[in-house]
């Protein structure tokens, strides 16, 4: 799910709420140690996303915030904040040359160096959300 989210319209933050869960509790976001990513540096993205990204900025960035049941990815173009709402099961993450994001048809690739450290930890974070929630929501299957 791509949208525009700068309005923050009832429609797509109920949508949004259903597909990934609702935020995060305080409680819980301080024993997470926090829930969303710092800045990160986008490299390349696929078309659909390309298309959003603002033509004039030479340098785009774009943000991760954890849901109980997927990621959002934050990034702007100038005035307008476009969000990219991944359910768990959708999503797939790679780490070769970027640190990249994959899911319906879509990825962005963020560069690997940009808060190294940090972003590392992040995504190896959402890795093991990721993980959790399909071993809780998929296991038992046909070949169990």
């Amino acid at each position: 799910m791509l949208e525009d989210y700068s309005q923050r319209p009832v429609r797509i933050t109920k949508d949004m709420n259903e597909l990934v869960g609702k935020p995060f509790s305080f409680k819980a976001r301080l024993l997470m140690k926090g829930i969303g990513s710092h800045r990160m540096k986008i490299e390349k993205s696929s078309q659909e996303i390309f298309e959003k990204l603002s033509k004039f900025q030479n340098i785009k960035y774009g943000s991760l915030e954890l849901r109980p049941k997927g990621i959002i990815v934050h990034f702007k173009d100038n005035l307008t904040h476009w969000i990219w709402v991944i359910p768990y099961y959708k999503l797939v993450l790679y780490q070769t040359d970027y640190d990249s994001i994959h899911a319906e048809g879509n990825f962005i690739n963020f560069n690997r160096f940009f808060l190294k450290k940090a972003n590392t930890k992040f995504l190896r974070k959402i890795g093991n959300l990721r993980v959790n929630y399909m071993e809780a929501n998929f296991s038992g299957g046909p070949n169990s």
